[in-house]
């Protein structure tokens, strides 16, 4: 069977925020500032408040517990075993071991985006429909965020 993400997002929405908002709270407490060379290239990618920056470093990336949301997470891709890194806001999730200049300049890039739509409420509709209409690897804001790999 077939999941169809446009479909099911105005029934999904609320509650992806409402995770990754908490998510990010959770990053926020428990997370590291960067140091002086990340911020240089949190700014380099656009980031205009590194400071608000927290890494956390984890085992796996977290799934939400809610099934229909679970659901579609691993089904569309956007958490699994093949993703090491998750941006919520200023709070970016990287698996351990992955950290390197590439992934963290591509996760400080969705910083950026997120500084630039204003709130998670506000970026996660927008990226969410991307990914609906034309797929992961074709989203908008992915190929920007590839873009500034370094």
């Amino acid at each position: 069977m077939e999941f169809d993400l446009q479909a099911a997002l105005p029934q999904l929405l609320p509650k992806a925020i409402a995770w990754a908002e908490a998510q990010a709270r959770r990053v926020t407490e428990t997370g590291e500032a960067l140091s002086e060379a990340g911020t240089v290239t949190a700014r380099r990618v656009g980031v205009e408040h590194p400071e608000l920056i927290r890494i956390l470093l984890v085992e796996e990336l977290p799934l939400p517990d809610e099934p229909s949301l679970r659901g579609a997470a691993v089904f569309t891709g956007l958490i699994g075993p093949h993703m090491a890194g998750l941006t919520l806001g200023h709070s970016i999730l990287i698996v351990k071991g992955a950290l390197d200049l590439r992934l963290f300049s591509h996760e400080c890039r969705h910083v950026h985006q997120y500084e630039q739509h204003g709130s998670i409420s506000v970026f996660l509709p927008v990226y969410l429909q991307q990914i609906a209409t034309v797929g992961y690897a074709n989203a908008p804001l992915e190929q920007d965020a590839r873009a500034y790999e370094q």
